[in-house]
């Protein structure tokens, strides 16, 4: 991980892409302590796949308690063929 100023970043913008391109991350640090992170797109879809992957888990997780406290209603697929005609 890099950090940098805000100044340092738009004058050398490209360098700090091409490390990012690279995988290094880049601290931007601002004002307020608003800094932010420059990243590839690579990583940036990485995290996001990661992020649903970890959301998924958790919803099969509730699933399975929901399923063990017996909260379920169990269909047959007669009456879910029957549900889907009207």
């Amino acid at each position: 991980m890099i950090a940098t100023k805000q100044m340092d970043l738009r004058a050398n913008i490209k360098k700090y892409f091409d490390l990012a391109f690279n995988g290094e991350t880049i601290v931007v640090s601002r004002k307020e302590n608003k800094n932010v992170v420059v990243i590839s797109e690579q990583e940036y879809n990485e995290l996001q796949r990661a992020k649903r992957n970890a959301e998924y888990l958790a919803k099969l997780d509730r699933s399975f308690a929901q399923l063990k406290k017996g909260e379920v209603i169990m269909k047959s697929m007669e009456e879910l063929e029957h549900m889907e005609d009207e």
